[in-house]
């Protein structure tokens, strides 16, 4: 495979979107970038998610910054922010910290769209991995993460960010799964392909090789509307995935009912 293949991977997906998605180099272009950051996460002291200048030098010192846009309209939908890094183990990696798509034009499949355009970027840069953090609660995320995009997931950091105060995650830990993106791999081209599917929910609870964590419906609402009831998703979610890791097992995919499904790492090469 190549980055070109990446590429029309890409382009066929923001060709089905109605999108264009166009590199942000200047601050003046940046600004889209920011704008959507604001409405989608607006801070309760109304301060912007990402200072202009501070956006302006990530670009500068090699990161990745896009904004989606209607074909037709021109119409700002969406955003993305990436900087370079390293794991642990010194592999090179594009970090994709910020990502958003606005309510209006949410099931698009923008989201995703700018995933495909991302990886194609790195591969053309020669970054073999995307990662980011996604709150394990969303199950919206967790599906096009696992699904869309053939994420593996590694490692669960509880309270990630500490305490933050946008409208969204006001309140609640903000505990985060890892996203590791190879943007080659075998599974990255099966979702790419969409020949990844979700798995049955009532196939995998008649299996006794797996575990199921459930997540809720709705976690963004949920917050608002019964916080309690909330922040008791959060604990037992926790609590079942970390225990769940430590015991060695990963996850390996999540069904059509957002359960995620856990196998033994020691199982090489196989996928549910």
């Amino acid at each position: 495979m190549t980055s070109s293949y990446a590429w029309r991977i890409a382009e066929g997906s923001a060709e089905r979107a109605g999108i264009e998605i166009v590199e942000l180099t200047t601050p003046e272009s940046q600004a889209d970038a920011r704008a959507v950051f604001d409405v989608v996460w607006p801070a309760e002291d109304g301060a912007t998610q990402v200072r202009p200048n501070l956006l302006r030098a990530l670009v500068h010192a090699g990161g990745y910054c896009v904004a989606a846009y209607d074909s037709s309209s021109r119409d700002l939908l969406g955003a993305t922010l990436a900087f370079l890094g390293r794991a642990e183990d010194g592999t090179l990696m594009l970090h994709s910290h910020m990502s958003a798509v606005i309510d209006a034009a949410r099931n698009r499949h923008i989201g995703t769209t700018m995933k495909q355009h991302q990886r194609a970027w790195a591969w053309v840069h020669d970054i073999p991995v995307v990662s980011w953090t996604f709150d394990p609660l969303v199950r919206r995320n967790a599906f096009v993460n696992l699904v869309k995009l053939g994420i593996e997931v590694r490692g669960y950091h509880e309270n990630f960010y500490g305490e933050m105060n946008d409208a969204i995650n006001a309140g609640d830990p903000s505990d985060r799964l890892v996203a590791w993106w190879p943007v080659d791999s075998d599974r990255t081209r099966l979702a790419a392909e969409g020949n990844l599917t979700p798995l049955s929910d009532e196939a995998v609870r008649a299996r006794s090789d797996v575990r199921i964590v459930a997540t809720p419906e709705d976690i963004v609402t949920l917050r608002a509307t019964d916080p309690i009831a909330a922040r008791q998703w959060r604990l037992d979610v926790r609590e079942q995935l970390q225990r769940s890791f430590a015991d060695g097992w990963v996850i390996d995919g999540i069904t059509d009912e957002g359960s995620y499904v856990l196998r033994p790492s020691t199982v090489e090469g196989e996928s549910l």
